[in-house]
């Protein structure tokens, strides 16, 4: 139990045996730079009050033991080699831990460790296991560019702050087992099959690159631990919803990309490759439309809900005169169009028609369509004819919207038919004949008079039964073997093209709503 008053220094120190410090305190600095354990080095229960560095450059050939050693101040082991285990198992980092291009070729054990500032493992490699089980950052837990050769679980751990795992490579299968603020994934690289299981996290996919199933899940529950006990998640802040978010997948091939239980509502999809591909489990949520009353020009304008992707939110929020609740870009979104987005929409259709969920690919069904319709790239004959197929019916997927129409069109039939369509009187068979002389066989000609056009009061009970009943068949296709003058004629002709369309159009909205 050695006390080292003032400064300790060990600077290229070689130590032949083991260096057992075990339960020492140094209140002063201490410094191992460029040092040599040659055998274990022994810190366990040990106190360093200030700085303490072992690094750059020193070397622990033997296992390095810092259990329960308390770090008041910085700890720097920067660019250290661990041949051996290296153990900082309930080790308290009250100062920044900086274990940037450390190389541990043992395992690498920090179980129950508590980093109290920030955590800098930056370009480390792991050739051995990197046991984080139980472990807590209050700060930011930096692994950009780390290499980890053969680990095969990495936490569960908790992390107040971000996660950053950017340029990190894996070599193996592993699983990664994080509650966290946020998880930076930038440019990643997965080498065998993975598994991403998280809650609270916001995680930024963009340019990751997985030849094998990779799995990014959401944890409905605390994670557990091997002891059976729940992992504390305290660092935390209590009450916040532990949804896992996905915030890009830019740059990503889908092809082996399962999601499940993740909110899509921020994810940005234009660039991603495969995502037909994609495979979508459990509760996967989309934004949707304004679901309030918006206002447009002092006109209220209201939405049909349906699930949206957020770069649809950010295109129509940048339109001049664009309706109020759709969200505008935050920074560094980037800025895509209906040409970038219709295919994105038509590729996720294709994932939700692939997983056998008809419903839900009805939604980027219509999202491909609005974007087919309000890109600069088709010709205005075939932008008119889809403004015309969303206007009549929400291109087929608007039931409510068809079936305003078809009333709309049968009333305005009734209407005309009432006024000019039916006769005045309905003209009477008549017989007209001549008797021979001496008598003889008797000839008939039947004959009936044309239909006279209405006069006087139109607008009466019978009238409307008779234009009714021609309305409703003409729905179907049949005949209401009613005498009709000309212009009856052609307005019952348009009817029994217009409506039976309208129908089938309403018919086809439900079908697809609610097709499995």
């Amino acid at each position: 139990m050695a006390t080292f008053e003032r400064k300790a220094r060990f600077w290229s120190a070689t130590f032949k045996g083991d260096a057992v410090f075990r339960a020492a305190t140094f209140e002063g600095d201490a410094g191992f730079g460029s040092s040599t354990f040659e055998g274990d080095a022994v810190f366990w229960s040990a106190t360093f009050m200030r700085e303490a560095v072992f690094g750059p450059s020193t070397t622990f050939k033997g296992d390095a033991w810092f259990g329960s050693v308390a770090f008041q101040g910085d700890a720097v082991f920067r660019s250290a080699s661990f041949r051996g285990d290296a153990g900082f198992w309930s080790a308290t980092f009250e100062g920044d831990a900086g274990f940037g291009s450390a190389v541990f070729q043992g395992d690498a054990r920090f179980e129950s460790a508590n980093f109290i500032g920030d955590a800098r493992y930056g370009a480390a490699t792991f050739k051995g296991k990197a046991q984080f089980e139980s472990a807590t950052f209050n700060g930011n837990a930096e692994f950009d560019s780390a290499d980890f050769e053969n680990a095969a679980t990495v936490g569960p751990l908790v992390c107040a702050g971000e996660i950053g795992l950017s340029g990190a490579t894996f070599g193996g299968p592993v699983t990664l087992s994080f509650a966290a603020r946020r998880l930076e994934c930038r440019r990643t690289r997965w080498s065998a099959t993975g598994e991403i299981r998280l809650r609270y996290g916001t995680v930024d996919f963009a340019h990751a690159v997985f030849e094998y199933p990779l799995t990014i899940a959401a944890e409905p529950d605390p994670f557990t631990l091997t002891n059976g006990r729940q992992l504390a998640e305290t660092a935390l802040t209590p009450g916040v919803d532990p949804a896992v978010r996905l915030a890009s997948l830019r740059g990503v091939d889908a092809a082996h990309l399962v999601l499940a239980d993740v909110d899509l509502s921020r994810c940005l999809f234009a660039g991603t490759v495969h995502l037909d591909q994609l495979r979508l489990e459990g509760a996967c949520t989309f934004d949707t439309t304004p679901s309030s009353t918006c206002w447009r020009r002092w006109l209220p304008v209201r939405f049909t809900e349906r699930r949206v992707l957020a770069e649809e939110h950010h295109w129509r929020a940048s339109q001049p005169g664009a309706v109020q609740g759709w969200n505008p870009a935050v920074l560094g979104a980037g800025r895509t169009g209906p040409l970038q987005l219709a295919p994105v929409y038509r590729a996720l259709r294709k994932a939700f028609e692939d997983g056998k969920h008809e419903p839900g690919a009805a939604d980027f069904y219509y999202g491909e369509m609005e974007m087919r319709r309000h890109a600069g790239d088709i010709p205005r004959s075939e932008r008119n004819l889809l403004t015309a197929y969303w206007a009549v019916s929400g291109y087929g997927l608007r039931a409510s919207r068809a079936l305003a129409w078809l009333g709309t069109a049968m009333l305005l039939t009734i209407l005309l038919l009432m006024t000019v369509g039916l006769p005045q009187d309905s003209p009477k068979q008549t017989a007209t004949g001549t008797v021979p002389a001496g008598g003889g066989k008797i000839t008939f000609e039947i004959g009936k008079d044309d239909p006279r056009n209405p006069t006087g009061n139109r607008l009466t009970g019978e009238r409307f039964d008779q234009a009714l009943s021609v309305t409703l068949n003409s729905v179907v296709f049949r005949s209401a073997d009613q005498d009709l003058t000309t212009a009856g004629t052609y307005i019952e002709m348009t009817s029994r093209i217009t409506e039976p369309i309208l129908l089938g159009l309403a018919v086809l909205a439900v079908r697809n709503r609610v097709k499995r």
